[in-house]
């Protein structure tokens, strides 16, 4: 894989570099509520600027139906990083249409544009090759060169992440090759005791990289809403919990080979509980109560892990010389269920570990609840594409930038 650095250098002045980056933020009544994405892609912007590239900065938004809406605008996102950059950044109103290619022509070496959300062309996410390959064709009629470098969407077999790196001379941005390189640790040379720690609401999310770990990690800790489907296949009472009873034959199964294996599994051992679900806006007062993990009430549900599991995933996490963390342990969005998540984090800050918070709500919360980025080894801008590195699966956007 070609990395930016072998691109800075050759002779870059003048030329029309297009850099696929992940300015998928969240976004709240139009304004953005976390920036990580964005700030993760300036190192490349910056770099590339510099060194007198006409840089065209492109992406994708949540998900528009293959045509223009407002509401999935990249307009605030340039606008954001027009104010990091320190410098104008023009903005496109379209994807491949006359103001993009107007945008791009009117660049002076070491200014940037950013084109429209990719999304609002069908051709992006078709499944046709024909019409993503058509739409890619349109892309790289825009510039001279590739950059990969959103990571948060190399699993997609996308358009501007797999078609377009085919049909331009094609490198890795710094945060694809940081992220790779991070991954490698986690999969390649791993320092022991390897411990991984899960949560998020869906066990069935995790079901993939949970399958991989069980030969590799030397313990994993469950949290969040999939724990509750491992106590349940347990044979404990879960209330209202969020549950997959479809998962549970799987996550049986996963329990005896954790045991056959050596792999150290480790369940909540109390839970906060609540007979109705927070109200994430106004943030009232929840007043949950804590109980035993395999006494919640039938009428109850579980929110967050307890006072005694934080404890315990602390110790676990305490002698650890890797760590991989994806998915908050409970509903870290309301104040009264964000503790499990904390004292995760918290956990992972005092060990002498390699941590890694791999993207997603997990590094959401990590900025959401105020702790210090630096604090962490890394955290991943791309949670499902960290988790489907870790099951071993060929992701198209690296595979691309391979070849």
């Amino acid at each position: 894989m070609k990395t930016i650095e072998e691109l800075l250098a050759e002779r870059v002045d003048g030329k029309r570099v297009f850099v696929r980056a992940d300015l998928n933020v969240p976004l709240a009544d139009g304004l953005i509520t976390d920036d990580g994405r964005i700030r993760a892609v300036l190192p490349t912007v910056k770099a590339l600027a510099e060194a007198g590239a006409k840089v065209i900065v492109a992406s994708h938004l949540g998900r528009p139906k293959g045509a223009p809406d407002p509401q999935f605008s990249l307009l605030p996102a340039a606008e954001r990083l027009a104010e990091l950059l320190g410098t104008p950044v023009a903005f496109a109103q379209d994807t491949v249409g006359p103001a993009a290619h107007d945008a791009v022509n009117g660049l002076e070496p070491g200014q940037v544009a950013v084109i429209e959300n990719l999304r609002f062309n069908a051709g992006e996410t078709s499944k046709d090759d024909v019409e993503r390959g058509e739409f890619a064709d349109r892309l790289a009629a825009l510039a001279d060169v590739y950059v990969g470098d959103g990571f948060g969407a190399v699993h997609r077999k996308h358009a501007s992440v797999y078609d377009l790196a085919k049909k331009l001379p094609h490198y890795a941005g710094f945060l694809i090759a940081t992220e790779v390189g991070v991954l490698k640790k986690l999969t390649d040379d791993v320092k022991r005791p390897y411990v991984v720690a899960l949560g998020g609401a869906k066990v069935s999310d995790k079901l993939a990289v949970i399958d991989q770990l069980l030969g590799k990690a030397d313990r994993l800790l469950i949290g969040g809403g999939m724990a509750y489907t491992f106590l349940k296949a347990q044979g404990h009472e879960v209330g209202i919990s969020l549950l997959q009873e479809d998962q549970i034959p799987a996550v049986k199964e996963y329990i005896e080979r954790a045991e056959k294996n050596g792999v150290e599994l480790v369940l909540p051992v109390d839970v906060l509980v609540s007979s109705e679900f927070p109200d994430l806006k106004t943030k009232a007062p929840a007043n949950p109560t804590t109980v035993a993990a395999d006494a919640i009430p039938a009428d109850q549900e579980g929110l967050d892990i307890g006072p005694e599991t934080r404890k315990l995933y602390a110790s676990k996490l305490a002698d650890a010389q890797t760590v991989f963390w994806n998915g908050p342990m409970g509903v870290f969005e309301h104040p009264d269920y964000a503790e499990g998540t904390k004292a995760v984090a918290q956990a992972l800050i005092d060990s002498p570990a390699f941590t890694v918070v791999g993207g997603g709500d997990s590094a959401a919360a990590v900025r959401t609840l105020g702790f210090d980025e630096k604090a962490f080894g890394h955290i991943s801008t791309g949670g499902g594409a960290s988790l489907e590195y870790l099951e071993g699966k060929t992701l198209p956007g690296l595979a691309a930038l391979e070849d």
